[in-house]
């Protein structure tokens, strides 16, 4: 499974200069509104040191890492659900992506202009989260009255349907995200239908200057956005894209020599993923062998037999049993034969839970 997220926000709060640094795309980053118009995909490599570490011991040929593909869409200003800037265009680009992320700024600068005029995240917030639940309130509308004539006639999946559109169109009334609510099982398929942008994970990200970067709590608007996030169940991770921007065109022997500086331990980048990955509840196992060391994103919670469909649907359906070990006793025994003469080398069936960091050999028979 490939992770995919979309980056929304204002105009000129940084989103494109970010996506610049985590995707070296060389994306257009203009001090002026719809700089963006067609949306930029990017696909970003997973930095996990255990990757490398694996490697070390197999010797592969070729090391493939889990990624993350990143949307960026132009910025979203008022009316922008209603087409406003050509708005309810972009908005679709990121209808099926797995979380967005809003860029917020939380930084001072005379020679940027704030479309509003003032730096003000909570406002920023606020005007983006409204044209979504306007986007997705209209998309309600649409489906309620086709389904609502059905229902009428008793039928019993257009009654449920309806059921969950009145449910998620009086939240939406109420300027509430639908990622608030909750639904039964056998609601869920309708509520995924939808494609609704509010029912998505949200996670912000607070842009912050460079002076802020080594102790974005000395942000003055880092902790309104936090607590705004909180009541929401959603996350904040401070970055500084300018520093990223930075920091991008450099090998990390370099990288971790100019964070440092800045007095940062490690890059946004890096902790952006793992918040998206804690967001959704993501994990990561490995195959391992002469041929290749590849990392797989999974589900926490998943079964061995639906981790194995990740890498093909074929392992799912002829799942046998999959032959695993932790990566720590991989890095402690240091050799496959040793973790097995250690005897924590395991046979797992269809009810073992995968774990994030195990190593895994499935055996399937189709």
């Amino acid at each position: 499974m490939s992770l995919t997220a979309g980056i929304v926000g204002l105009p000129n709060v940084g989103k494109s200069t970010l996506f610049n640094a985590i995707t070296k795309a060389g994306v257009e980053a203009a001090n002026y509104p719809f700089a963006t118009i067609d949306p930029n995909v990017g696909v970003v490599e997973v930095p996990d040191e255990r990757l490398e570490n694996i490697a070390k011991i197999y010797h592969p040929q070729r090391i493939l890492p889990t990624t993350v593909e990143f949307t960026d869409i132009a910025g979203i200003v008022k009316g922008a659900s209603k087409g406003e800037g050509l708005g309810n265009k972009f908005l679709a680009n990121i209808r099926q992506v797995d979380a967005i992320c809003q860029v917020v700024r939380c930084f001072e600068d005379p020679n940027i202009t704030h479309v509003t005029g003032k730096i003000d995240p909570i406002d920023d917030i606020e005007t983006i989260n409204l044209e979504l639940i306007l986007a997705d309130l209209e998309t309600v509308e649409k489906r309620l009255a086709k389904v609502q004539k059905i229902a009428k006639t008793k039928d019993k999946e257009a009654v449920l349907e309806y059921e969950v559109l009145i449910k998620v169109k009086d939240a939406l009334e109420r300027n509430q995200l639908a990622n608030s609510l909750e639904f039964y099982p056998e609601q869920e398929p309708y509520v995924r239908n939808l494609f609704l942008l509010t029912r998505k994970k949200m996670l912000y990200i607070a842009n912050i200057s460079e002076e802020e970067a080594g102790n974005p709590e000395s942000n003055p608007y880092l902790k309104e956005v936090e607590e705004l996030a909180h009541s929401q169940g959603a996350q904040v991770v401070p970055i500084s894209a300018r520093i990223e921007e930075e920091i991008a065109e450099f090998d990390d022997e370099e990288k971790e020599s100019l964070l440092s500086d800045y007095g940062i331990k490690e890059s946004g980048l890096d902790r952006l993923i793992r918040s998206v990955y804690h967001l959704l509840g993501l994990a990561t196992y490995f195959t391992a062998g002469e041929k290749e060391v590849r990392a797989w994103t999974f589900h926490q919670g998943m079964k061995a037999p639906q981790a194995a469909g990740v890498i093909h649907s074929d392992f799912e359906r002829g799942f046998i049993r999959a032959e695993t070990m932790s990566y720590e006793d991989l890095m402690t025994y240091g050799s496959e034969q040793a973790v097995k003469e250690a005897g924590h080398y395991r046979s797992e069936g269809k009810e073992y839970l995968v774990q994030d960091g195990d190593i895994m050999l499935f055996r399937f028979n189709v």
